[in-house]
């Protein structure tokens, strides 16, 4: 039976799938060192950009259904970047001022790699609203920077159980499986994420190059 990490949307508990991971990576850190070419430019998550058009009065899960609509059939990558940038406006959407303030200063600590001080107001944020989509998937983004993937991947399942077409979460998913070694799994969340946004940067041809090389296996 195979030993690989299984993504969140598989029936594992958490712990379980933590616990996975942990043996993968400990087993990795004991096996000689390779010489491996250092991809130059690696894929990294995709983040909101700094700015985002208002969210207008209405926004909501309805229209969010009409923008991935549209986000599916957009003709070119700037007609799909429009429509992202509007889905992450909601995303990034919050009822409370005090969230809103919070995470202005996460930005603010993420960009000075002030990473335990960004988990921190992270946790401030999703013990006022657990509900809110972003918190949940900035502290993933941040534990991913801190190379926490077990912890990453379990904020990662939260966003995914609250919004399954969230394509930053899923391409963040498969950046971090293909990092530990499960390509395959790697390459199904990948192609999860541009079913939902044909036009996301890299990772069409990331999904080329992974399969090309799982097709030249025995998986």
């Amino acid at each position: 039976m195979s030993q690989r990490f299984l993504p969140p949307q598989r029936f594992l508990p958490p712990v379980l799938r933590s616990a996975i991971l942990i043996a993968m990576l400990a087993a990795a850190l004991a096996s000689p060192v390779r010489a491996e070419a250092v991809d130059p430019d690696p894929v990294k998550p995709i983040e909101p950009p700094a700015s985002l058009p208002k969210v207008q009065h209405g926004d909501s899960t309805q229209n969010l259904d009409r923008l991935f609509e549209a986000l599916k059939v957009a003709p070119d990558d700037d007609s799909a970047k429009y429509v992202e940038n509007r889905i992450w406006a909601i995303w990034m959407a919050s009822s409370s001022d005090t969230a809103n303030l919070l995470m202005s200063r996460v930005r603010a600590a993420t960009d000075g790699k002030d990473y335990d001080l960004a988990v921190k107001l992270l946790d401030a944020i999703i013990d006022l609203k657990p509900d809110y989509l972003e918190a949940w998937n900035r502290r993933a983004t941040i534990f991913y920077m801190k190379k926490d993937f077990g912890r990453a991947i379990e904020d990662i399942h939260q966003v995914l159980a609250r919004e399954p077409r969230h394509f930053g979460a899923l391409s963040g998913l498969g950046i971090i499986l293909q990092e530990v070694g499960d390509d395959k799994d790697a390459l199904d969340a990948f192609r999860r994420a541009i079913a939902i946004h044909p036009h996301l940067d890299r990772i069409p041809e990331l999904v080329k190059k992974l399969a090309d090389k799982i097709d030249g296996r025995d998986i």
